[in-house]
């Protein structure tokens, strides 16, 4: 019998580099409200008591762009200024004219930048994602859960989760080390921190994914001790740096470039969409228990460079019937992929948390029938 570890993390939506995601991404899905047509590629950097816009827009509508901001900050729950980031601190927008060379190419339907996107998927949960960064998520979504419920009083934004499981003959049997980090207030002692995350959030999660806690050694909350100041203060966020966190949790290669802040004429974001749609698909139908489909596209060109499927020896059928499957199931061009999820409109701040895979409200995520 073969055994092995693999481990991911996620962080909570209150998170400095996911607030930043949050903001791009609101800014986009505004941009898409008033004209499905605008493209953007929008960056926010977060800091010490400071929040600031960059990047390019080719669009009609008009955003209020402060409002939107704020609100975010808001809403992610930093309303204390003592904690050196809230929606009293400085704000700066750069954002400015796409360019026309970029654009161009984007108005013959080619695609928005050159890169590589890879897309996956398996059994290991009904999610047909990977067990590690599945559990991760979970654990961040519950942490925000019960900061925002009350449940846990003393919680404040910002928190991080970490789950290594153990495979047996790549399956996934049990967890084996479960890491947390969440910021909390000066008067919760650390083991009234520890006792509320393993049994308000870490039991529960691992309970409906039919695991056991680990041993208690081998349940570490805030390594450093204590953790009082959450968010930007403490440090710095910025648009697009948690790429594997957004994705498979380090399970599947990676591709060139962030999802957040980017219309679906950039390819980063919709092809790799459509990477996860035409491996989720194969597995869902059972062609192969697990699947890495990967893509790569050229500025201002319309079609993919390389199309690739790989099954890692757990295919059902040939190499052919795979590639005459994706063929049928969706056209890959940037046109083709953009029609077929439907992915011009407001749909994208629902991913800035909790990664982009594994949500069934989202359109690469839809399996055929």
């Amino acid at each position: 019998m073969s055994k092995t570890l693999f481990t991911s993390e996620s962080v909570c939506a209150g998170h400095p580099d996911k607030i930043c995601d949050a903001i791009s991404d609101a800014l986009l899905d505004e941009i898409l409200r008033q004209d499905p047509n605008g493209r953007g590629g929008i960056e926010a950097v977060a800091g010490a008591n400071q929040v600031s816009l960059f990047g390019e827009v080719n669009t009609t509508a008009k955003l209020d762009y402060k409002k939107i901001v704020f609100g975010l900050i808001k809403k992610f729950g930093y309303t204390n200024p003592d904690w050196g980031f809230s929606a009293e601190s400085v704000f700066s927008n750069f954002i400015h004219e796409q360019s026309p060379e970029i654009s161009q190419g984007v108005d013959e339907d080619g695609a928005g930048d050159q890169g590589m996107m890879f897309g996956y998927a398996c059994n290991d949960t009904p999610e047909l994602m990977p067990m590690p960064i599945t559990l991760a998520h979970s654990l961040t979504k519950r942490i925000d859960e019960a900061r925002k419920s009350g449940e846990l009083k003393w919680l404040r934004p910002d928190g991080k989760a970490q789950v290594t499981i153990e495979y047996e003959d790549g399956k996934p049997t049990s967890v084996v080390k479960v890491v947390a980090a969440v910021a909390h207030s000066e008067d919760t002692s650390a083991e009234d921190v520890r006792t509320g995350i393993i049994h308000k959030v870490i039991q529960p999660i691992l309970e409906k994914y039919n695991f056991k806690l680990p041993a208690d050694k081998d349940i570490v909350i805030n390594g450093t001790g204590a953790w009082y100041i959450p968010g930007p203060e403490s440090d710095a966020g910025l648009t697009g740096r948690k790429i594997v966190v957004d994705g498979y949790g380090g399970y599947a290669r990676v591709g060139g470039g962030a999802f957040s802040g980017k219309d679906p004429s950039k390819v980063d974001r919709s092809g790799a969409y459509a990477a996860r749609y035409i491996a989720k698909n194969i597995v869902a139908a059972g062609l192969a228990d697990r699947c890495e489909v990967g893509l790569a596209y050229v500025i201002g060109q319309p079609e993919p460079l390389m199309q690739t499927i790989e099954t890692f020896g757990t295919a059902t059928v040939s190499e052919t019937e795979l590639y005459a499957f994706k063929d049928k199931l969706i056209d890959t061009s940037v046109k083709g992929i953009i029609k077929k999820l439907d992915l011009r409109r407001p749909i994208y701040s629902q991913t800035s948390a909790y990664g982009h895979f594994g949500k069934a409200e989202l359109p690469w995520e839809k399996v055929v029938a």
